[in-house]
């Protein structure tokens, strides 16, 4: 890629507020974006080949969205959690094991993507943050769920294709939780817990692909109060 495409993209960013350059093989996050530190609302870099991200991307203090699907990231710098206005973070596609310890200070943050990781566990800090809506960790190598879980503010949790086989009865006490997904795991019918049926917000329960047959689970007691649910919320946005 040569500098004047570099410079051409600056340019539009500049007007814009939007910076995207996806699919260059660029290697590293380009340093010139510096330039745009108050500008830039939106950064896209999906599908290059970045492995890390500098601690610059701390001063850029009005993104909103910030997506890096697709790179060679295997961590991310404590500076990002400094970005109080970003809402969106995609980061699917990458080689991370942890999120940085205070990556609960993204206040702001509605939607975080992190499908295809190499994640073991659900991250404690997301449990620090009251505007997350959607969370996706699937396709990560999670095998439990743990109690801190039950603090989540998020309205859907996305945990499909991982190897959970226990998952944490507080998870039905998260507050805001309407979907659940956690499809090709490996939980035995007996490691889900009752309450998620009988006792949560839960209105949309995505189980298949497990190590027990659908139907049983329509034998569980607490399931028909699920289903009240589930048909109340399909009533709504018929």
């Amino acid at each position: 890629m040569g500098n004047s495409t570099l410079k051409a993209h600056l340019e539009t960013a500049q007007k814009t507020g939007v910076f995207q350059l996806t699919g260059k093989g660029l290697t590293e996050f380009p340093e010139d974006l510096q330039k745009l530190t108050s500008n830039l609302r939106t950064i896209d870099l999906s599908n290059n080949k970045i492995e890390l991200l500098p601690p610059l991307i701390g001063k850029f203090s009005f993104l909103k969205s910030l997506v890096l699907n697709n790179n060679k990231l295997t961590a991310l710098p404590e500076e990002l959690c400094k970005l109080k206005k970003l809402e969106t973070l995609h980061l699917n596609g990458n080689h991370l094991r942890q999120l940085p310890a205070a990556f609960g200070q993204l206040s702001a943050l509605k939607t975080l993507s992190l499908s295809g990781n190499q994640l073991r566990t659900v991250p404690t800090q997301l449990c620090g943050l009251r505007h997350l809506d959607v969370v996706d960790l699937s396709k990560n190598q999670i095998q439990n769920v743990p109690d801190t879980v039950g603090e989540l503010q998020a309205i859907e949790l996305n945990l499909n294709q991982n190897q959970i086989s226990q998952i944490s009865v507080q998870i039905s006490h998260c507050p805001r939780l309407k979907v659940l997904r956690l499809e090709e795991n490996c939980l035995e019918l007996s490691m889900l817990p009752q309450s998620i049926l009988s006792d949560s917000q839960i209105s949309l329960l995505a189980v298949e692909g497990n190590l027990f047959e659908i139907k049983k689970l329509r034998e569980l007691e607490g399931y028909d109060k699920y289903m009240e649910r589930f048909t109340a919320t399909k009533k709504k946005f018929a």
